[in-house]
């Protein structure tokens, strides 16, 4: 706990380059990542919902919907009963 493996080193050096880097760098960042969930919001309205669909795909999302639906537990453990305490 006293020392600090290379990873901490590694996340303080990126937190360092990004904030003391210049040139506007914070701002060029969330700009392109602002960017990003535009195109992704235009690309989600643009989806027809009538295209067709790879049958092996579709089989899988309906088996996967089936199978958590219908999960159970292999060995439920009974609840413990609650103690009535009163103050």
């Amino acid at each position: 706990m006293g020392s600090m493996s290379i990873w901490h080193w590694l996340i303080v050096l990126v937190i360092v380059l990004v904030l003391f880097g210049g040139g506007g760098k914070i701002t060029r960042v969330m700009g392109d990542m602002a960017k990003g969930v535009n195109a992704f919001r235009k690309n989600i309205k643009e989806t027809d919902p009538n295209a067709p669909v790879d049958p092996e795909a579709q089989k899988a999302i309906i088996e996967a919907s089936n199978s958590s639906t219908t999960a159970s537990p292999a060995n439920p453990q009974p609840s413990a009963p609650k103690a009535n305490v009163n103050p």
